[in-house]
């Protein structure tokens, strides 16, 4: 069964429950927005981490393309000796 509550006759009373209302409305907004600045904080550090991840990966592939691009040019200088040879046994 529901409980029924009592409002207040008073002028005073109501506008005695009306500020308590809204000092603990005011107090969890506090407590919320304080939750909201430490999880900010905590994104902030994952974006931060995320950044130093990615330009480590993004030199990781430049060394990949640079590898990559020497060994390209050595396989074509070992497929330009392999024609030299297979003209002169020819």
């Amino acid at each position: 069964m529901a409980d029924i509550l009592t409002f207040p006759q008073k002028p005073e009373d109501r506008l005695r429950a009306a500020l308590r209302r809204l000092d603990d409305a005011l107090a969890e907004q506090k407590l919320a927005f304080t939750e909201f600045r430490t999880n900010l904080s905590a994104l902030g550090g994952a974006v931060s981490g995320l950044e130093a991840s990615v330009q480590e990966y993004q030199g990781a592939l430049a060394a990949t393309q640079q590898d990559v691009a020497r060994s390209h040019a050595a396989a074509r200088r070992l497929e330009a000796t392999a024609d030299i040879w297979l003209n002169q046994a020819r």
